[in-house]
């Protein structure tokens, strides 16, 4: 029986099932569009602010995975934004797990993504003087800064750079 503490008490095990049901509802969408030149890579760790490497042709974007049921500030790595194409993918969900809408802050595909005009992120847990410092690296982005997107359509063509719903498969 479901219990809704499970989204914070598992929260790592959700944040897994939101990364692999985003992968497979990704390539399932790109199949349906006949684009069956597919590559996702995962990473295995989170040290260069980046979850998942999405390819099409020539493009690459390293995207870093949020979700939640609201659209919050998000904190973003220095990492992430100097990849050429570095972007933040932010999942809205449902209580079920059911996806979006979905939320993008990118730059055009190929240009890095711009963080140097927001705040500092500070660290969630204070030293011993209750203070809590920078988190060397990071800067809040506020949601405002996010492009709503209602549905993975729209999503996957601004990701890709291209209108998803006349794509063929000649990349």
């Amino acid at each position: 029986m479901f219990d809704p503490k499970q989204h914070y008490e598992n929260s790592s095990l959700r944040e897994n099932i939101v990364e692999h049901l985003f992968i497979g509802h990704a390539l399932k969408h790109r199949w349906t569009k006949g684009i069956t030149t597919a590559e996702i890579l995962r990473s295995e760790f989170d040290a260069y602010g980046y979850d998942l490497v999405i390819s099409y042709g020539n493009l690459v974007r390293h995207v870093q995975l949020k979700s939640g049921t609201s659209l919050k500030t998000i904190s973003v790595s220095n990492h992430l934004a100097q990849k050429p194409s570095g972007c933040v993918v932010f999942i809205g969900l449902r209580e079920n797990l059911e996806m979006g809408p979905f939320f993008l802050i990118s730059a055009e595909p190929g240009d890095g993504l711009s963080i140097d005009g927001f705040q500092p992120t500070k660290r969630t847990t204070p030293k011993s003087n209750g203070i809590k410092p920078l988190r060397t690296n990071h800067h809040n982005v506020p949601p405002s800064k996010f492009k709503k997107h209602e549905n993975l359509t729209s999503l996957m063509s601004a990701l890709l750079g291209l209108n998803m719903e006349i794509a063929t498969n000649e990349q």
